[in-house]
């Protein structure tokens, strides 16, 4: 079965709305790294925003201050979180787990 193929306008809107979406979720966190953004108060909106709920936590990790990439990986192999989660897909005591060890 063929892909359907998009006009011109359809694609020009897909692209814009994926350009939005990156800028939002890397002002999201340059919030985080200012510390002007709490991971909790992440956690809240993603529950009610999609775009944030589709944010990989891994880069939202990475993001927050005082925790580099090296850390970022200990930190999500301890609680047993994989490289490639969103926040949508955390369970609930991830999420804890993650608060806990960060905040």
């Amino acid at each position: 079965m063929a892909v359907p193929r998009s006009t011109p306008a359809q694609r020009e809107a897909a692209l814009e709305k994926a350009a939005a979406a990156r800028r939002m979720r890397a002002e999201l966190k340059e919030l985080l790294k200012t510390g002007s953004l709490t991971l909790p108060r992440l956690f809240e909106r993603a529950d009610e925003d999609e775009l944030i709920a589709g944010m990989k936590v891994y880069s939202l990790v990475a993001s927050l201050p005082g925790v580099g990439k090296v850390k970022t990986g200990r930190i999500m192999k301890e609680i047993g979180i994989a490289d490639n989660r969103r926040i949508r897909g955390l369970t609930e005591r991830q999420r804890n787990a993650l608060l806990e060890q960060l905040t």
